[in-house]
């Protein structure tokens, strides 16, 4: 099988699924006559003709690159409009040739499991340049991967979570170019998300991990060519590389990545739409307890249940709130994980809950609810919730949240800490921004 033929394309779909389950409240709430003005409602969006870092690289800047062997990190996301991986595209727009892949979690497909370790033996990619894993034994490139490198390029499309660990990888990256002295280009890409919304708690370095890296909220708000910036400037890794990104052409902060012409490819195997993306940094915070956040399903973070929940009383309760721009409805499902998931909870067994229902995007918080969601679920069931407080840590950033479970802190002292910490960032993030 020739480079070519391993071309891939994608026929973008934007799927909203809205359950019909009745409400047993005599007068529906405020969330239920939203859900019902906008379930049948076709979201019908006028495009945005954005060009990526990578096109904009081809058509506008081939010169950086020109006659130069380069490497680039990337995965099954790196395309280019025609639906070119853009090793090829690199290789047929511009005169530089490209001798070695670096591929993050997940892998140069995108189909590994969350933390399966991604391994490639040679005879599988025979028509490829050179393939390095950077999640396994090693995750970050050694030397010797990087010999005949003159150029770093870094082009994926991330998620703007800082718990999805691309923005890790870009940072050991960097690192690893300036101790071999050799440049990074970083090709931009969108925050699918929006660059305008900022929300959760900066990660204290005390809990640092592969999945939180940097001193960021939980939704950062940033294109990965602004987080390098960043990275750089704020001196977030021990050694700073020379560091230049080329632009998105067209794109700004409120656009969402349905409202541009970038064709969505889901990140990984449980990030299939930009609808989950939204809610995943909320609903990611249920990896560290005994609730199911729906992976093994078709709606991966945009459920959540365990047996022994009643989703009718969960939903009821939730919907009380009155959080902006979200809905909860029952839900019940049942999990069924592949072989390999590292993530088997409720294998098999029915699981009650709630399905995360987004009426209003623009307006949704999704770590203020993810955080409600849990702390309900506590108040409910304090006696058969269960909270691996390490993994918390590391998700939430901080230890707020299970001190709040502890009783060691109330539900507005927390929110009080998000509140202000996404207020500094708001101001810190300023230098760095590249679009209005």
């Amino acid at each position: 099988m020739t480079a070519l033929s391993r071309r891939i394309s994608y026929l973008y779909t934007f799927i909203i699924l809205l359950t019909t389950t009745s409400s047993s409240q005599e007068h529906p709430s405020i969330h239920e006559e939203e859900l019902e003005e906008h379930k049948s409602e076709k979201i019908i969006v006028e495009q945005v003709d954005v060009l990526t870092g990578l096109e904009n690289l081809i058509l506008n800047y081939s010169e950086i690159v020109a006659n130069k062997q380069v490497g680039i990190v990337t995965n099954h996301t790196g395309l280019d409009s025609r639906g070119r991986p853009n090793w090829i595209a690199i290789e047929e727009g511009t005169s530089a040739q490209v001798v070695a892949l670096f591929t993050p979690e997940h892998g140069l497909t995108g189909q590994f499991l969350a933390g399966e370790h991604v391994a490639y033996h040679s005879e599988e990619y025979i028509h490829l340049p050179k393939i390095f894993s950077l999640y396994g034994a090693i995750k970050k490139p050694a030397a010797h991967m990087l010999e005949g490198v003159e150029l770093l390029i870094y082009d994926i499309q991330d998620v703007g979570t800082r718990f999805y660990t691309y923005i890790t990888t870009l940072g050991l990256v960097m690192e690893a170019a300036a101790e071999n002295d050799i440049p990074v280009l970083i090709l931009d890409r969108p925050n699918p998300i929006s660059g305008a919304k900022v929300s959760g708690p900066t990660l204290d370095l005390a809990h640092q991990s592969f999945v939180g890296y940097y001193p960021i909220p939980v939704q950062y708000g940033l294109t990965p060519g602004e987080l390098a910036k960043m990275i750089v400037g704020e001196n977030w890794i021990e050694t700073i590389p020379e560091l230049e990104v080329i632009p998105m052409v067209n794109w700004s902060r409120e656009l969402w990545n349905d409202e541009t012409t970038i064709p969505w490819v889901p990140t990984s195997p449980n990030i299939p739409d930009v609808v989950t993306a939204t809610v995943y940094p909320g609903t990611c915070f249920l990896e560290a307890t005994n609730v199911s956040e729906g992976r093994g399903t078709p709606l991966p973070f945009l459920q959540a249940g365990a047996p022994w929940i009643d989703g009718k009383l969960l939903s009821q309760k939730l919907n009380q709130l009155n959080l902006d721009g979200v809905a909860f409805r029952p839900v019940s499902f049942t999990p069924r994980h592949p072989e390999k998931s590292g993530h088997m909870k409720y294998q098999d067994e029915n699981c009650n809950g709630v399905r995360i229902v987004v009426a209003d995007r623009r307006k949704f918080d999704p770590v203020l609810t993810g955080v409600h969601l849990l702390n309900l679920i506590h108040e409910l069931y304090p006696a058969k919730f269960e909270i691996q407080d390490k993994t918390l840590n590391r998700l939430f950033g901080t230890g707020e949240l299970f001190m709040l479970f502890q009783g060691n802190i109330t539900l507005q002292e927390l929110l009080s800490i998000m509140v202000s910490d996404t207020s500094l960032f708001l101001e810190l993030r300023k230098p760095y921004l590249l679009y209005p």
